[in-house]
Protein backbone atom coordinates (compact mmCIF):
# COMPACT_ATOMS: atom_id res chain seq x y z
CA UNK A 1 0.00 0.00 0.00
CA UNK A 2 1.39 3.52 -1.16
CA UNK A 3 1.13 5.70 1.80
CA UNK A 4 1.45 9.65 1.31
CA UNK A 5 1.50 13.01 3.46
CA UNK A 6 0.50 14.96 0.46
CA UNK A 7 -3.57 13.78 0.33
CA UNK A 8 -4.55 16.18 -2.22
CA UNK A 9 -1.65 16.68 -4.60
CA UNK A 10 -4.14 20.09 -6.01
CA UNK A 11 -1.73 21.91 -3.14
CA UNK A 12 1.48 21.85 -4.78
CA UNK A 13 0.34 21.00 -8.60
CA UNK A 14 -2.79 21.27 -11.04
CA UNK A 15 -3.67 21.07 -14.52
CA UNK A 16 -6.12 23.32 -15.94
CA UNK A 17 -7.37 23.61 -19.70
CA UNK A 18 -9.19 26.91 -20.48
CA UNK A 19 -10.01 28.47 -23.77
CA UNK A 20 -8.72 32.09 -24.86
CA UNK A 21 -10.55 35.09 -25.05
CA UNK A 22 -8.36 37.33 -26.98
CA UNK A 23 -8.38 40.35 -24.45
CA UNK A 24 -6.27 40.51 -20.73
CA UNK A 25 -7.64 38.61 -18.24
CA UNK A 26 -7.42 35.97 -15.79
CA UNK A 27 -7.36 32.53 -15.24
CA UNK A 28 -7.75 30.31 -12.45
CA UNK A 29 -5.25 27.84 -12.18
CA UNK A 30 -7.07 25.58 -9.70
CA UNK A 31 -4.19 25.36 -6.68
CA UNK A 32 -5.50 25.11 -3.45
CA UNK A 33 -2.74 25.57 -1.26
CA UNK A 34 -2.14 29.19 -2.87
CA UNK A 35 -0.30 31.07 -5.39
CA UNK A 36 2.07 29.28 -7.75
CA UNK A 37 5.81 30.03 -8.37
CA UNK A 38 5.68 28.63 -11.54
CA UNK A 39 3.95 27.89 -14.41
CA UNK A 40 3.80 26.97 -17.73
CA UNK A 41 1.28 27.34 -20.59
CA UNK A 42 0.80 25.75 -23.98
CA UNK A 43 -1.45 26.37 -27.08
CA UNK A 44 -2.93 23.12 -27.89
CA UNK A 45 -5.04 23.55 -30.93
CA UNK A 46 -2.36 25.55 -32.81
CA UNK A 47 1.75 25.91 -33.04
CA UNK A 48 2.71 28.56 -29.88
CA UNK A 49 5.74 28.53 -27.48
CA UNK A 50 5.81 26.56 -24.32
CA UNK A 51 5.21 29.84 -21.47
CA UNK A 52 7.42 29.50 -19.01
CA UNK A 53 6.94 31.95 -15.71
CA UNK A 54 8.00 32.01 -12.09
CA UNK A 55 8.78 34.07 -9.33
CA UNK A 56 12.54 35.51 -9.72
CA UNK A 57 11.75 36.85 -13.15
CA UNK A 58 12.64 40.65 -14.14
CA UNK A 59 8.93 41.51 -13.34
CA UNK A 60 5.62 39.44 -13.84
CA UNK A 61 5.24 39.97 -17.44
CA UNK A 62 8.37 38.65 -18.05
CA UNK A 63 8.31 34.70 -19.13
CA UNK A 64 11.11 32.33 -21.07
CA UNK A 65 9.87 29.15 -23.86
CA UNK A 66 10.59 25.71 -22.99
CA UNK A 67 10.84 24.81 -26.48
CA UNK A 68 14.13 27.55 -27.18
CA UNK A 69 16.86 28.72 -25.85
CA UNK A 70 16.08 32.65 -25.46
CA UNK A 71 16.67 34.78 -22.77
CA UNK A 72 13.56 36.12 -20.32
CA UNK A 73 11.03 38.43 -22.54
CA UNK A 74 7.95 40.08 -22.36
CA UNK A 75 8.11 41.47 -26.22
CA UNK A 76 4.42 39.84 -27.05
CA UNK A 77 2.98 40.78 -24.00
CA UNK A 78 1.60 36.88 -23.28
CA UNK A 79 1.60 37.59 -19.58
CA UNK A 80 0.47 40.89 -17.97
CA UNK A 81 2.66 42.69 -15.42
CA UNK A 82 0.23 41.35 -12.38
CA UNK A 83 1.54 39.17 -9.59
CA UNK A 84 -0.46 35.86 -9.21
CA UNK A 85 -2.84 35.76 -6.58
CA UNK A 86 -4.40 32.42 -4.37
CA UNK A 87 -6.87 31.82 -7.28
CA UNK A 88 -5.57 33.29 -10.72
CA UNK A 89 -2.86 33.93 -13.18
CA UNK A 90 -3.17 37.31 -15.30
CA UNK A 91 -2.53 37.24 -19.11
CA UNK A 92 -2.54 39.08 -22.08
CA UNK A 93 -3.93 39.16 -25.34
CA UNK A 94 -1.39 37.15 -27.25
CA UNK A 95 -1.67 34.22 -29.02
CA UNK A 96 0.38 32.12 -26.92
CA UNK A 97 -1.29 32.41 -24.16
CA UNK A 98 -4.89 33.60 -25.38
CA UNK A 99 -6.04 34.02 -28.54
CA UNK A 100 -9.91 34.40 -29.32
CA UNK A 101 -11.26 31.09 -29.41
CA UNK A 102 -7.85 29.29 -28.89
CA UNK A 103 -7.68 26.25 -26.11
CA UNK A 104 -4.60 26.13 -23.95
CA UNK A 105 -3.39 23.82 -21.40
CA UNK A 106 -2.18 25.33 -17.70
CA UNK A 107 0.64 23.26 -15.57
CA UNK A 108 0.86 25.04 -12.02
CA UNK A 109 3.55 24.44 -9.23
CA UNK A 110 3.33 25.72 -5.85
CA UNK A 111 6.04 25.44 -3.56
CA UNK A 112 5.22 28.43 -0.99
CA UNK A 113 8.22 28.93 1.53
CA UNK A 114 11.07 31.72 0.97
CA UNK A 115 14.54 30.32 1.08
CA UNK A 116 17.57 32.21 1.16
CA UNK A 117 21.29 30.82 1.42
CA UNK A 118 24.45 32.82 2.28
CA UNK A 119 27.28 30.72 0.90
CA UNK A 120 29.78 32.01 2.85
CA UNK A 121 28.42 32.21 5.78
CA UNK A 122 26.86 28.82 6.13
CA UNK A 123 29.03 26.92 4.05
CA UNK A 124 26.42 25.15 2.40
CA UNK A 125 27.51 25.24 -1.24
CA UNK A 126 29.83 27.66 -2.68
CA UNK A 127 27.00 30.24 -4.87
CA UNK A 128 24.53 31.87 -2.80
CA UNK A 129 20.97 31.17 -3.84
CA UNK A 130 17.37 32.28 -3.17
CA UNK A 131 13.83 31.38 -3.98
CA UNK A 132 10.97 29.21 -2.91
CA UNK A 133 10.81 25.51 -1.29
CA UNK A 134 8.34 23.03 -0.11
CA UNK A 135 10.42 20.29 1.64
CA UNK A 136 6.90 19.00 1.86
CA UNK A 137 6.23 18.89 -1.88
CA UNK A 138 9.43 18.05 -2.58
CA UNK A 139 9.51 21.46 -5.14
CA UNK A 140 12.56 24.30 -4.85
CA UNK A 141 12.98 27.32 -7.26
CA UNK A 142 15.96 28.87 -6.84
CA UNK A 143 17.62 31.65 -8.40
CA UNK A 144 21.66 32.35 -8.21
CA UNK A 145 24.37 34.34 -10.27
CA UNK A 146 26.23 32.43 -12.19
CA UNK A 147 30.42 32.52 -11.61
CA UNK A 148 31.63 30.92 -14.52
CA UNK A 149 33.42 28.39 -12.65
CA UNK A 150 32.15 24.95 -11.65
CA UNK A 151 30.69 25.07 -7.78
CA UNK A 152 27.71 24.10 -5.92
CA UNK A 153 24.18 25.44 -5.26
CA UNK A 154 21.96 25.15 -2.33
CA UNK A 155 18.69 23.70 -3.05
CA UNK A 156 16.90 23.83 0.47
CA UNK A 157 14.81 20.85 0.05
CA UNK A 158 16.49 18.72 2.60
CA UNK A 159 16.44 15.62 0.40
CA UNK A 160 18.39 14.53 -3.19
CA UNK A 161 16.71 16.08 -5.95
CA UNK A 162 15.67 13.17 -8.37
CA UNK A 163 15.67 15.92 -11.57
CA UNK A 164 16.77 19.27 -11.93
CA UNK A 165 16.29 21.64 -14.68
CA UNK A 166 18.50 24.76 -15.05
CA UNK A 167 17.90 27.69 -17.41
CA UNK A 168 20.10 31.37 -17.88
CA UNK A 169 17.22 33.65 -17.93
CA UNK A 170 19.56 36.86 -19.04
CA UNK A 171 21.60 35.22 -21.99
CA UNK A 172 20.19 33.48 -24.84
CA UNK A 173 23.34 32.90 -26.51
CA UNK A 174 24.59 29.16 -26.18
CA UNK A 175 22.18 28.17 -23.05
CA UNK A 176 19.64 25.77 -23.57
CA UNK A 177 17.74 24.04 -20.68
CA UNK A 178 19.90 21.50 -19.14
CA UNK A 179 18.13 18.58 -17.53
CA UNK A 180 19.64 16.21 -14.84
CA UNK A 181 17.91 13.14 -14.24
CA UNK A 182 19.11 10.52 -11.37
CA UNK A 183 18.43 7.72 -13.77
CA UNK A 184 20.24 9.11 -16.87
CA UNK A 185 23.95 8.19 -15.91
CA UNK A 186 27.36 7.03 -17.70
CA UNK A 187 28.64 6.14 -14.24
CA UNK A 188 28.01 6.58 -10.96
CA UNK A 189 29.72 10.11 -10.24
CA UNK A 190 28.92 11.10 -14.18
CA UNK A 191 25.14 12.37 -15.28
CA UNK A 192 24.24 12.47 -18.56
CA UNK A 193 22.92 15.43 -19.74
CA UNK A 194 19.58 15.95 -21.79
CA UNK A 195 18.29 19.10 -23.05
CA UNK A 196 14.22 20.10 -22.77
CA UNK A 197 14.14 22.18 -25.95
CA UNK A 198 16.25 19.79 -27.75
CA UNK A 199 15.00 16.15 -29.29
CA UNK A 200 18.59 14.92 -28.66
CA UNK A 201 19.65 11.60 -26.78
CA UNK A 202 21.60 12.04 -23.20
CA UNK A 203 25.26 12.95 -23.66
CA UNK A 204 28.20 13.05 -21.79
CA UNK A 205 28.12 17.12 -21.72
CA UNK A 206 30.04 17.44 -18.33
CA UNK A 207 30.14 21.30 -18.64
CA UNK A 208 26.37 21.71 -16.91
CA UNK A 209 26.72 19.98 -13.86
CA UNK A 210 30.25 19.92 -13.74
CA UNK A 211 33.01 17.09 -14.04
CA UNK A 212 33.11 16.32 -10.30
CA UNK A 213 29.36 16.01 -9.36
CA UNK A 214 27.28 16.56 -6.37
CA UNK A 215 23.65 15.72 -5.95
CA UNK A 216 23.06 15.78 -2.02
CA UNK A 217 20.31 16.77 0.32
CA UNK A 218 21.70 20.38 0.26
CA UNK A 219 23.10 20.74 -2.66
CA UNK A 220 23.63 20.52 -6.56
CA UNK A 221 26.46 21.20 -8.50
CA UNK A 222 26.94 23.31 -11.96
CA UNK A 223 29.93 23.81 -14.18
CA UNK A 224 31.37 26.01 -16.80
CA UNK A 225 28.25 26.09 -19.23
CA UNK A 226 26.50 29.53 -19.60
CA UNK A 227 23.10 28.06 -19.44
CA UNK A 228 23.69 26.74 -15.75
CA UNK A 229 26.61 28.87 -14.95
CA UNK A 230 27.47 31.73 -17.12
CA UNK A 231 29.29 34.58 -15.46
CA UNK A 232 27.27 36.94 -13.53
CA UNK A 233 24.16 35.51 -15.17
CA UNK A 234 21.11 35.30 -13.51
CA UNK A 235 20.39 31.55 -13.36
CA UNK A 236 16.99 29.72 -12.59
CA UNK A 237 17.13 26.25 -10.99
CA UNK A 238 13.82 23.99 -10.69
CA UNK A 239 14.51 21.01 -8.43
CA UNK A 240 12.32 18.34 -7.38
CA UNK A 241 12.94 15.52 -4.73
CA UNK A 242 10.57 12.52 -5.48
CA UNK A 243 7.97 12.34 -2.68
CA UNK A 244 5.78 9.02 -2.08
CA UNK A 245 1.88 9.37 -3.21
CA UNK A 246 2.71 12.44 -5.10
CA UNK A 247 5.45 12.67 -7.58
CA UNK A 248 8.31 10.39 -9.08
CA UNK A 249 11.07 10.58 -11.20
CA UNK A 250 12.16 6.94 -13.06
CA UNK A 251 13.04 5.36 -15.67
CA UNK A 252 11.86 1.90 -17.70
CA UNK A 253 12.76 -0.34 -20.54
CA UNK A 254 10.09 -0.51 -23.68
CA UNK A 255 8.92 -3.90 -24.67
CA UNK A 256 8.09 -2.47 -28.37
CA UNK A 257 4.14 -3.66 -28.43
CA UNK A 258 0.73 -2.61 -27.53
CA UNK A 259 0.82 -3.99 -24.65
CA UNK A 260 3.09 -2.11 -23.10
CA UNK A 261 5.27 -1.69 -20.09
CA UNK A 262 3.16 -0.69 -16.79
CA UNK A 263 5.02 1.96 -14.51
CA UNK A 264 4.09 1.59 -11.19
CA UNK A 265 3.81 5.32 -9.51
CA UNK A 266 1.74 4.94 -6.46
CA UNK A 267 -0.33 7.30 -7.55
CA UNK A 268 -2.66 7.85 -10.53
CA UNK A 269 -1.17 10.68 -12.59
CA UNK A 270 -2.09 14.08 -13.49
CA UNK A 271 0.78 14.70 -15.62
CA UNK A 272 3.46 12.35 -16.90
CA UNK A 273 6.56 13.62 -19.25
CA UNK A 274 8.85 11.06 -20.69
CA UNK A 275 12.02 11.27 -22.70
CA UNK A 276 14.08 8.57 -24.68
CA UNK A 277 17.30 8.38 -23.37
CA UNK A 278 19.56 6.06 -25.54
CA UNK A 279 18.56 7.92 -29.27
CA UNK A 280 16.83 10.65 -30.66
CA UNK A 281 13.50 11.32 -29.77
CA UNK A 282 10.72 14.18 -28.91
CA UNK A 283 10.17 15.14 -24.78
CA UNK A 284 6.80 13.68 -24.56
CA UNK A 285 3.83 15.38 -22.50
CA UNK A 286 0.57 13.45 -21.20
CA UNK A 287 -2.50 14.63 -18.88
CA UNK A 288 -5.58 13.77 -17.62
CA UNK A 289 -7.31 17.04 -18.28
CA UNK A 290 -7.09 15.99 -22.55
CA UNK A 291 -8.57 13.12 -23.12
CA UNK A 292 -9.67 10.00 -21.68
CA UNK A 293 -7.41 6.07 -22.01
CA UNK A 294 -8.30 5.62 -25.73
CA UNK A 295 -7.33 9.23 -27.19
CA UNK A 296 -5.00 11.33 -24.81
CA UNK A 297 -3.17 13.98 -27.20
CA UNK A 298 0.62 13.73 -26.52
CA UNK A 299 2.38 17.03 -26.94
CA UNK A 300 6.39 17.87 -27.21
CA UNK A 301 7.66 19.86 -24.57
CA UNK A 302 10.90 20.24 -27.24
CA UNK A 303 8.59 22.05 -30.28
CA UNK A 304 6.12 24.29 -30.86
CA UNK A 305 3.54 22.16 -32.31
CA UNK A 306 -0.04 21.56 -31.39
CA UNK A 307 -1.17 18.56 -29.68
CA UNK A 308 -1.33 15.19 -31.53
CA UNK A 309 -3.08 12.04 -31.44
CA UNK A 310 -1.70 11.40 -35.00
CA UNK A 311 0.66 8.36 -33.88
CA UNK A 312 -2.24 7.34 -32.09
CA UNK A 313 -3.22 6.21 -28.83
CA UNK A 314 -0.29 5.73 -26.65
CA UNK A 315 -0.54 5.46 -23.02
CA UNK A 316 -3.06 4.64 -20.37
CA UNK A 317 -3.37 6.59 -17.08
CA UNK A 318 -4.44 4.56 -14.09
CA UNK A 319 -4.82 4.50 -10.78
CA UNK A 320 -1.07 3.55 -9.88
CA UNK A 321 0.66 4.63 -12.63
CA UNK A 322 0.66 4.42 -16.32
CA UNK A 323 0.83 2.27 -19.47
CA UNK A 324 2.48 2.30 -22.71
CA UNK A 325 0.01 1.54 -25.33
CA UNK A 326 2.10 1.93 -28.99
CA UNK A 327 5.77 0.44 -30.35
CA UNK A 328 6.46 3.69 -30.98
CA UNK A 329 10.30 4.66 -30.76
CA UNK A 330 9.53 7.78 -28.43
CA UNK A 331 7.42 6.09 -26.09
CA UNK A 332 8.02 1.97 -26.57
CA UNK A 333 10.45 0.54 -28.56
CA UNK A 334 11.70 -2.77 -27.57
CA UNK A 335 14.85 -2.36 -25.26
CA UNK A 336 14.47 1.31 -25.73
CA UNK A 337 15.55 3.66 -22.45
CA UNK A 338 13.31 6.51 -21.22
CA UNK A 339 13.18 8.64 -18.47
CA UNK A 340 10.26 10.54 -16.78
CA UNK A 341 8.80 12.90 -14.05
CA UNK A 342 5.13 12.46 -12.84
CA UNK A 343 2.75 14.56 -10.58
CA UNK A 344 -0.40 13.29 -8.91
CA UNK A 345 -3.81 13.31 -9.25
CA UNK A 346 -4.51 11.80 -6.66
CA UNK A 347 -2.40 9.17 -4.17
CA UNK A 348 -3.10 5.36 -5.00
CA UNK A 349 -3.64 5.05 -0.89
CA UNK A 350 -4.52 8.24 0.81
CA UNK A 351 -2.87 9.34 4.38
CA UNK A 352 -6.19 7.58 5.95
CA UNK A 353 -6.14 4.26 3.85
CA UNK A 354 -8.70 5.10 1.25
CA UNK A 355 -7.84 3.87 -2.47
CA UNK A 356 -7.99 6.12 -5.39
CA UNK A 357 -11.12 6.23 -7.16
CA UNK A 358 -11.13 4.70 -10.65
CA UNK A 359 -10.96 7.23 -13.52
Amino acid sequence: MAYTTIDNPAEYFNVKLYSGSGSNTTVAHGLTGGAPEMFVIKRRDSTGGWINWNTGLTNNSYYMQWNNSDQQDNSTNNLQNTATTTTNISIGDQAFTNASGGTYVLYSWRAGTSFSNDASSTGIGTIDSSGSISTTAGISIISYTGTGSAGTVAHGLASTPQMIILKNRTDGSSSFWGVYHHNSFVNASDPNVLYLNSNGAASDDTNVFGTSTTFSSTVFSVGDYNGSNGSSDNIIGYCFAEKQGFSKFGSYEGNGNADGSFIFLGFRPAMIIIKRTDATDHWLLYDDQRGYNGDIASLRPNENHSESTASGYEIDILSNGFKARQNHNDINGSGNSYVYMAFAKQPFVNSKGVPANAR
